[in-house]
């Protein structure tokens, strides 16, 4: 059992976009070396580099932020999710997210909340 320590690290902010480079860089290779745990961890029914392919598109839906605060606020998101998934919180029902297939761009949409929450829609 990991400690919930184990992966604590302080809050601070990136001084230029170097170090915020570096910073993103870091994460991603944390998530990436970690994968074969999570799959082992969570007895997950879906291979290493699905996981790996699921990371980097994680990774590549912020690519285009620009704004150095807004960099330093997902990092600290992305070690906090980092930190839970591998402490073991009953992540399970969490991670599953990730992997469920995308909706198609054709499903209809309601028009109003009450048909949404009728349908049983977020």
């Amino acid at each position: 059992m990991i400690h919930p320590t184990a992966f604590a690290l302080p809050t601070k902010q990136s001084a230029n976009w170097a170090e915020a480079n570096r910073r993103v860089i870091q994460a991603y290779r944390n998530w990436q070396r970690q994968a074969p745990e999570i799959v082992k961890l969570y007895m997950l029914e879906v291979d290493v580099p699905a996981v790996r392919a699921k990371i980097r598109e994680e990774f590549e839906r912020h690519r285009h932020v620009k704004d150095l605060g807004t960099v330093d606020v997902l990092l600290m998101k992305n070690h906090m999710e980092f930190q839970e998934t591998m402490n073991y919180w009953k992540q399970l029902p969490h991670l599953m997210n990730y992997f469920r297939p995308e909706q198609e761009p054709n499903t209809r949409i309601p028009k109003t909340f009450m048909e949404g929450f009728l349908e049983g829609r977020n």
